[in-house]
């Protein structure tokens, strides 16, 4: 009987830390496609959210497409009615380690500055990471 005991008693410690452990170490995707300054936050939370997350261990993957390409562009220039500069935020959360992608063929199609440069060519992609991203994350969050 105490070993059935001991057995349970095993199981339930094993299953706790073993989801514990799990929701720690969770990969998180964040797909932006709002334009930076439309007015509205969207962007900005997005980005303090994955800031956030990623300072308390998580690991993060941004990927950037339709209008949100415009966050990875230096041509993307602060207006003065709005209090961030977006895009040092993300040059900033990207320095930190955050994973960021930013969609090859919206480069030409999508935003304001439309065929302006990445501000780092290595972050140009396609949709197959995005589908891996997908893939691997735990959860993926759109903005």
């Amino acid at each position: 009987m105490l070993s059935v005991v001991f057995s349970l008693a095993f199981i339930v410690l094993y299953s706790t830390l073993y989801h514990f452990f799990v929701w720690l170490f969770q990969d998180l995707g964040f797909i932006i496609n709002t334009q930076p300054y439309d007015g509205s936050d969207i962007v900005y939370n997005a980005l303090r959210l994955a800031k956030t997350l990623h300072e308390k261990g998580q690991e993060i993957k941004i990927f950037l497409m339709n209008d949100g390409v415009d966050l990875a562009r230096d041509a993307t220039k602060k207006p003065d009615f709005y209090e961030y500069d977006l895009v040092d935020m993300l040059k900033t959360i990207y320095k930190s380690g955050v994973a960021l992608q930013v969609c090859g063929s919206c480069q030409a199609r999508c935003g304001i500055n439309k065929n302006a440069p990445y501000f780092n060519e290595t972050i140009k992609s396609t949709m197959g990471v995005l589908a891996n991203w997908s893939i691997e994350c735990d959860k993926v969050y759109t903005f």
